[in-house]
């Protein structure tokens, strides 16, 4: 669901830039294309919690073109986004999801912290709240 595609674009310089068409905030280099695309998902990972942060929408990945390359976040986050995207699609505020999980508001702000560890029973927690689940594979 987190899948963005990028653009590598080799510098005359040396290196790569990285840049994703959906989320135009998210902008990182790199000396060689694997390291460029290292650091794509923290730039991807920063730029989605200015969304989280402002209370918008998450953009949506569009389709990746034959042979382009995708990047997406941490598994975790992805968790923590999956539950922010339904609460917002949902038209569920934090305060709400406070109420029906018997949290502090605080709480609930960890939770879409991306750059708080949260646990995963926390995470599954919320989405049950939502009428969801979080399902874990390896691939």
């Amino acid at each position: 669901m987190f899948d963005f595609p990028v653009i590598l674009k080799a510098q005359p310089e040396g290196g790569f830039v990285v840049h994703f068409p959906d989320v135009p905030e998210a902008i990182t280099q790199g000396e060689d294309e694997e390291e460029a695309l290292l650091y794509a998902v923290d730039a991807l990972e920063t730029a989605l919690s200015f969304y989280v942060d402002s209370r918008l929408p998450l953009p949506i990945p569009s389709k990746a073109k034959r042979r382009q390359k995708t990047v997406r976040p941490s598994a975790l986050e992805c968790a923590k986004l999956g539950v922010y995207h339904a609460m917002t699609e949902q038209g569920i505020k934090k305060a709400e999801l406070a109420r029906r999980l018997g949290w502090h508001l605080p709480q609930v702000d960890r939770l879409f912290d991306l750059n708080h560890a949260s646990r995963l029973d926390q995470i599954e927690a919320a989405a049950h709240a939502l009428g969801l689940r979080v399902e874990v594979r390896v691939a």
